[in-house]
């Protein structure tokens, strides 16, 4: 195997790097197999870790302050491009493989602060004791076990599955960083494409030149919809989504919109008819009756509870279906830990994962520290402590899965809902052997951001590895590493959000943290033996059986039915783009050219949204946020933002139609 530092000038992606692989087909990277790169160098690991620090804070203060936790990948892999690029003056290359590095360490921060902020502060919400050893062990072993059981699963997710699952952000990223390295008019595009999808994204965000969101409810039909039948249609207008949705696709993205439809066209105004005429509020937790329930009050309260059921069954379902894999991945540990090592000794440097003796030790040593950290901080009981080990290590395993398989769809991990399952099994498991009142929720937080925790970085990685898979980098590097940004990571986000309950307090309403609101909502009663809402989850249950029986992705339409509806629509209006580009010539060269520069645009808008969007959460870090609220909340700024994506989508739409193939 020879060694190389310097590759041949850069081409872009091979054609086959989207599209599935046809019989006796090999993808290629664009690093050679064959040739060592320089990945893990000083530069890159300390590049990483100090992103990794940086970003788990920033994450972590925007996701408790709106609720949603940006995606720290496709920031981190443009800065990475432009210090590789910088550096150059005092001496320093960057080069592909350790941007990657850099991008896959400093990574780590979303993860880990959506699996911490999403569970955590209900401790506070609660009025519980909160201590920084509970925060960063939970998030760290959650990590710790996301990393290690989505190992075995990574040649299935990213080869064997390849050109079947879009992959979006792994897509945009992986195109970041291969313009970053090209330059030339793909750069160009990219750079073109990300000021504008920036610049539209920051001016919502920052200055709320227009709404967010449209509603139907600006037209005074729609107004009446709403009110009479609980009927709404919402689009959120901003350039990311819509980049997303183009890079999934219109096949997922109808899958997905027809979740968010039967939810808000089906099952809300069924709701709100059949409940029309009860006196008393209906279901567990609820106050007020349907009669006075707005439509998003329904969808709260009822239909996403439908979704919930939907995605566990989906990931059961998952589960079977994948048997024979998950089989195969512990025959192949077997075969390695007990003397077959020749088959990963000779594999190839791009299709080589950590050794399967250390996943397994890694798993055994994570699980005693699991053990030894419920025993001796949280529950201080014997078979409390195992009872809370088994629910983590099961339930951790079993949406592995789940959580790869939704971010290789939609991009989006639906890890709140799969936590609040897990909340709810652990809270009846808890119960049922005699652990309840504040210890119960205690333990049950701790429970469910460990779990949360590791299904966010199993998702996450995912992604990583796929971008690893495109590129050419080696597998085990990446593996190996990210257990540093982990660390790294837990104890930033634990240290943030001990922070800032000092400075704002979570019970002030100067933190929303409206995913930790719910975790505390749903718990408390279980804790105190109320009923949860079964049916309802039975209901997601059977629906997504039914799905499966009859070929429809259950997993994408419960995604649909969880996910609120003015996240989906602007995926459809992506997917519809993509189409229609990539369709219009009888000629498939220049079809296919026109699908690609959509791409690179469609991956400049995330990318740009995505960068803005940590400056613009820096900006309100600081109190600085010139949003007039009384404007962008009303009906001209809603009809201006819908005019606005129309113009975006139009921009999209034209720029696309101009790909040539000698650009390829």
């Amino acid at each position: 195997m020879s060694d190389s530092n310097s590759t041949q000038p850069i081409k872009g992606l091979p054609s086959n790097a989207y599209t599935e692989l046809k019989k006796g087909e090999e993808y290629s990277p664009l690093m050679s197999p064959d040739k060592t790169y320089s990945e893990v160098t000083p530069y890159s690991v300390i590049t990483g870790l100090i992103m990794a620090v940086i970003f788990s804070a920033a994450a972590a203060y925007l996701g408790l302050k709106i609720g949603q936790v940006f995606e720290a990948a496709i920031p981190i892999a443009i800065m990475a491009v432009g210090l590789s690029k910088g550096l150059k003056f005092i001496g320093i290359k960057g080069t592909m493989g350790e941007n990657v590095i850099i991008q896959s360490i400093g990574g780590s921060s979303g993860v880990i602060v959506a699996g911490a902020v999403f569970t955590i502060p209900a401790l506070y919400i609660l009025n519980l004791t909160v201590d920084f050893y509970k925060i960063f062990l939970a998030s760290l072993f959650g990590g710790m076990l996301g990393i290690l059981f989505l190992i075995p699963f990574r040649k299935y997710f990213v080869k064997e599955m390849h050109g079947k699952f879009p992959f979006p952000e792994a897509t945009a990223t992986t195109e970041i960083l291969v313009a970053g390295e090209k330059g030339g008019k793909q750069a160009l595009v990219l750079v073109v494409s990300g000021i504008i999808g920036g610049v539209y994204d920051f001016i919502v965000a920052t200055f709320g030149w227009w709404s967010e969101v449209f509603s139907s409810r600006v037209l005074p039909f729609g107004q009446q919809l709403a009110d009479r039948a609980k009927i709404v249609f919402k689009i959120n207008v901003g350039a990311a989504v819509m980049g997303l949705g183009y890079i999934v696709g219109l096949k997922y993205s109808a899958i997905i919109c027809a979740g968010s439809f039967i939810s808000w066209y089906v099952l809300i105004p069924v709701v709100s008819y059949i409940g029309a005429s009860l006196t008393v509020p209906l279901g567990a937790g609820v106050t007020k009756l349907i009669s006075a329930m707005s439509a998003e009050e329904i969808f709260k309260n009822y239909v996403r509870h439908i979704g919930i059921g939907g995605i566990a069954m989906a990931g059961i379902i998952g589960i079977i279906r994948s048997s024979k894999i998950i089989m195969s991945a512990f025959s192949l540990a077997v075969n390695e830990i007990f003397g077959k090592k020749n088959a990963s000794k000779e594999s190839l440097r791009t299709q080589r994962d950590l050794p399967m003796i250390i996943v397994a030790s890694g798993i055994l040593f994570t699980a005693v520290l699991i053990f030894i950290f419920f025993q001796f901080g949280v529950v201080f009981n014997l078979s409390h402590a195992i009872v809370g080990l088994l629910i983590v290590l099961i339930i951790s395993f079993l949406f592995t899965t789940v959580a790869a398989n939704a971010i290789a769809i939609v991009g989006t991990n639906p890890v709140s809902g799969m936590t609040l399952v897990t909340l709810i099994i652990s809270s009846i498991i808890l119960v049922s052997v005699g652990l309840n009142g504040e210890s119960g929720m205690v333990a049950a937080l701790i429970i469910g951001g460990t779990v949360c925790t590791a299904l966010s970085m199993s998702g996450g990685f995912i992604t990583d590895l796929k971008i690893g898979y495109w590129l050419g980098t080696s597998p085990y590097k990446q593996q190996g590493w990210k257990f540093a940004g982990t660390i790294l990571s837990a104890a930033t986000v634990g240290g943030v959000i001990i922070l800032l309950n000092k400075i704002y307090g979570f019970n002030s309403g100067a933190l929303a943290a409206p995913q930790a609101n719910a975790m505390a909502a749903v718990i408390k009663p279980l804790m105190s033996n109320q009923p949860a809402p079964w049916m309802l989850y039975a209901a997601g249950a059977f629906m997504a059986l039914i799905l499966t029986i009859i070929d429809v992705p259950a997993l994408a339409v419960a995604l649909g039915m969880y996910i609120p509806l003015e996240l989906n629509t602007p995926l459809l209006v992506g997917g519809l783009i993509a189409y229609y580009v990539s369709t219009r010539s009888k000629d498939e060269k220049i079809n296919n050219a026109r699908k690609e520069r959509g791409t690179l645009i469609a991956s400049g808008f995330i990318a740009g949204g995505a960068l803005m969007g940590v400056v613009s959460a820096l900006l309100r870090w600081q109190n600085i946020n010139w949003v007039n609220p009384a404007w962008a909340e009303s009906q001209p700024a809603e009809i201006l933002g819908i005019v606005m994506l129309a113009a975006i989508s139009a921009y999209m739409i034209w720029d696309s139609l101009r790909g040539k193939p000698e650009e390829e």
